[in-house]
């Protein structure tokens, strides 16, 4: 046995197969049949509870053990049993033939059908079917939960002629405690204690929800065996819906330490979910008829859906107070005053229908408070992490503290927090405090459970003593109720209505650059799927190019750097048109560093439109690269000679000359650069393109429609011939880098191309070792073990963000740089403790800059 097995804790009970134990209770019998009506297995008390003589044994024909009638009766039953957990029952049935009456509930197990079998009591389904009505009636007056419940219990209680009868309802943390009783004069009251959810386990509970009534006849009864234990695939039947399934030796001495001689459980079940139970027990064996169990069950399904409306009614009326709150609210602040000058007003009315000690709220980065609530240095430290909560939710806890560790400091004043959001960005929040109180939880009996060795060898061994034990609670505030959420759910809605009609103007602009936004990220989508299907062509068509695996990388970085290039360019003026002359220039910066004195352009400013700009990007990549390779460019005395005009129908025309170069020889065969440089311009914006591959150097004229482009000063030249003014640094991809580099870099990042791709670039730069991860807890992990001299972050890590390693390496003092496709996070830089931003998509040179400083 592992250590695992041999660990004893509150979850062996949550782990115990109680739907599988092999065994019934014997005050019924059991058979399980196949789909051919043969015998499958049966409990070992079948002959005794039929009377039969011989032994059933397994394989046996049904029909040639019971009396034709009552196999045709049990053939129509099983045949109306639909899918999930259905039972049919059938009430003094002949089984025999031999005028003794019994009782059958039938449901499916598997590929098995169960037959379960009961004496008769002869005329008690009318009886208990007369008794409901009347019950019923009484209760469908009551409209309070409270008097609901409290009445229900002292009905059951007549219904069953049973000790006692508790409505246990659960708890948000799943523990339980007793909401009404009725129950004989002499026994103890446990009206008002709580149970630890130990004490119902998980499997019983979901249980409850299939299987809504569980009866143990005896707890002094020994069970009956199933014969044989196993089918013969080798599986344990499965007892989930079974009325007789035996009990878990645990339970029974729960109840015995109870004094409990007989009991049942009744589900109360709310829209699908277990709301709580009625626990019923006997001070002595009771066997109850299936026909009064029946009558239970449906009472209780009844009480379900009666107890469905009144929570219901009452949710009404806490929406209905909602409503006049928000007419109230919307009534008395003046129109005009901007939210964090009306708390005094909000206050007071928020007060009425959900009680609170102090407010807040934080509105354009102002904050205001009142009553015991935190000063604003000490909101402010936790607001960011108040922005990791879910979005457009209200969010509770009775001890912030748990939550967010930096609440510790003013737990002296407000340690309960009802958090209304009441915008999405910027957050902004309007927040109830609760102070923090003494809370005495009266327990039946200790809730923790001792491990003691006992028959079954060391388990949990259930309380001996069910007396109330009190255990005081400090640090926590009065619980929020979900009465009270709801209405906060509503005042959300009421004060983003204020908001809208406080300060409508700043809403209509903030609504109009969220709409902006919205459509640029639309916009944004569609040209980054058109920008990855172009990279997908541009590998593709660049494969038959490439005669190794270097050449080829080199072609499509060359192509995909141009393409990022252009939306660099682009994306400087939000995604406006961007200058032809710095595009020219970048390219021949990236291609041809030291050479930039022998590239002359002259013409006037021209900007290109987004969608072309990319285009002559790819365009003019490909004319520079070729010189570079092979044209006036590639030895050291060539010259290439760009001019820029406007021809008289606005139209730009570019005019490409090379001279000085080798001879040039037209291609023998026609590439994908080929290609684009001639079919580009005409096919994806209707322009025109000549190329004249002349033995004194190529030239080419490429003509773009006016409505790509837009003139700064038409008719007024820039200064002809005109150098490209070389940068400060060339591109370190294309240059000798030189650089001290750390020995250990930790790189968080989420894309694993991304990763492989920078660990590739920084190895190349001489760094020893790249601690790669991907999530913010394995980052964690690597720092307790290991110390980086250097770290780049992703902040946006799917659906967490890189802030909790930002802290850690902040706190040991290693330097970091954050990387980001957002350029807002320049502004919190100094915030989180970064070095500097990394704006993706980012490559060498970057990393070059970065291991410089």
């Amino acid at each position: 046995m592992n250590a695992e097995e041999n660990k004893v804790d509150l979850t062996n009970c949550d782990r115990e197969p109680i739907h599988v134990l092999g065994q019934i209770q014997p005050f019924g019998a059991l058979i399980s049949i196949n789909a051919d009506w043969f015998v499958s297995q049966r409990s070992a008390n079948l002959e005794e509870m039929l009377g039969l003589s011989d032994e059933v044994e397994t394989g046996a024909r049904l029909s040639d053990i019971l009396s034709a009638s009552a196999f045709q009766r049990l053939r129509s039953a099983v045949s109306a049993i639909g899918r999930g957990d259905q039972v049919e029952r059938l009430f003094g049935i002949d089984m025999l033939g031999d005028g003794r009456l019994f009782d059958c509930a039938l449901h499916c197990s598997g590929r098995y059908t169960i037959i379960e079998i009961e004496p008769h009591a002869e005329g008690d389904i009318n009886r208990q079917m007369a008794i409901l009505r009347p019950v019923m009636g009484r209760l469908e007056k009551l409209s309070d939960v409270d008097a609901l419940v409290a009445d229900a219990a002292r009905q059951l209680r007549a219904v069953l002629d049973i000790d006692r009868v508790m409505v246990y309802r659960f708890r948000d943390d799943l523990s339980g405690e007793v909401i009404a009783e009725a129950k004989r004069h002499d026994l103890e009251g446990f009206l008002g204690l709580r149970y630890p959810k130990s004490d119902i386990p998980a499997q019983a509970r979901e249980l409850y929800k299939r299987n809504r009534f569980r009866i143990i006849s005896d707890v002094e009864s020994d069970p009956v065996p199933i014969t044989p234990r196993q089918t013969l695939e080798g599986e344990d039947l499965d007892l989930s819906m079974s009325t007789l399934r035996a009990v878990s030796p645990i339970h029974i001495e729960y109840l015995k330490n109870m004094g409990v001689g007989a009991s049942l459980s009744i589900s109360i079940v709310i829209g699908g979910e277990l709301w709580g139970l009625f626990a019923c027990h006997h001070y002595s064996p009771k066997i109850l008829p299936y026909s009064q169990r029946t009558t239970a069950e449906l009472f209780s399904e009844t009480f379900s859906l009666m107890l469905e409306r009144t929570l219901f009614r009452e949710s009404e009326r806490l929406r209905e107070r909602g409503r006049e709150v928000h007419n109230q609210l919307m009534r008395d602040i003046a129109a005009g005053t901007p939210l964090h000058d009306c708390l005094p007003t909000l206050d007071p009315v928020i007060q009425d229908v959900i009680p609170h000690d102090g407010a807040s709220v934080f509105v354009d980065d102002i904050y205001v408070a009142r009553g015991s609530a935190p000063n604003e240095e000490e909101f402010r430290a936790i607001v960011g992490q108040l922005n990791g909560a879910a979005t457009s939710s209200v969010f509770i806890t009775d001890q912030i503290s748990s939550r967010i560790p930096k609440a510790e400091r003013f737990a002296d004043r407000a340690t309960g927090a009802l958090v209304i959001p009441v915008s999405r960005m910027p957050r902004d929040y309007l927040v109830l405090w609760r102070k923090g109180l003494g809370q005495t939880v009266m327990w039946a009996g200790n809730p923790e459970k001792p491990v003691e060795h006992g028959p079954n060898g060391a388990r949990l061994t259930p309380r001996k003593s069910f007396e109330a034990w009190q255990e005081t609670v400090e640090g926590r505030s009065e619980p929020w109720t979900s009465g009270e959420r709801q209405v906060a759910e509503g005042l959300r809605v009421t004060l983003l209505e204020i908001i809208l009609r406080l300060t409508d103007e700043a809403v209509k602009e903030r609504a109009k650059a969220q709409a902006k936004q919205e459509l640029l990220i639309a916009e944004l989508n569609h040209r980054v799927r058109n920008i990855l299907n172009l990279i997908r062509g541009l590998i593709s068509q660049s494969r038959s190019e490439a005669t190794s695996i270097e050449e080829f990388s080199e072609i499509v970085g060359g192509r995909i750097a141009s393409l990022a290039s252009a939306h660099d360019n682009i994306t400087k003026g939000n995604w406006s048109s961007a200058p032809l002359r710095g595009l020219i220039e970048t390219e021949a910066q990236a291609y041809i560093s030291g050479k930039l004195d022998r590239v002359e352009i002259e013409g006037p400013e021209v900007l290109i439109v987004p969608e072309a700009y990319t285009v002559l990007a790819l365009v003019i990549h490909e004319m520079i690269t070729n010189s570079a390779k092979y044209g006036s460019l590639s030895d050291s005395s060539g010259t290439l000679e760009v001019t820029i005009k406007q021809t008289g129908d606005g139209f730009l025309q570019i005019g490409w000359k090379e001279r000085g170069g080798p001879p040039v020889k037209p291609p023998k065969r026609r590439g994908f650069g080929s290609t684009i440089i001639d079919r580009s311009i005409p096919f994806e914006l209707g322009g025109e393109t000549s190329i004249d591959y002349k033995l004194e150097g190529v030239e080419a004229t490429f003509t773009v429609p006016e409505r790509f482009v837009s003139w700064e000063s038409a008719g007024n030249p820039a200064p002809s011939k005109k150098p490209v003014e070389e940068k400060k640094a060339a591109s370190a991809d294309r240059a000798d880098v030189h650089v001290h580099a750390p020995e250990t870099v930790m790189l968080v990042e989420d894309s694993m191309i991304i990763a492989l791709d920078t660990e590739d670039c920084l190895k190349e730069l001489g760094v020893s070792t790249v601690i790669m991860e991907s999530t913010v807890a394995g980052a964690l992990r690597a720092l307790e073990s290991d110390r980086p001299d250097l770290a780049i972050l992703d902040y946006n890590l799917g659906k967490e963000s890189s802030e909790k390693v930002a802290e850690e390496l902040a706190r040991q003092n290693i330097p970091f740089w954050l990387a980001t496709g957002y350029g807002e996070m320049k502004d919190r830089l100094d915030e989180i403790g970064a070095q500097g931003l990394l704006v993706k998509p980012y490559g060498k040179a970057d990393l070059v800059k970065i291991l410089k400083e």
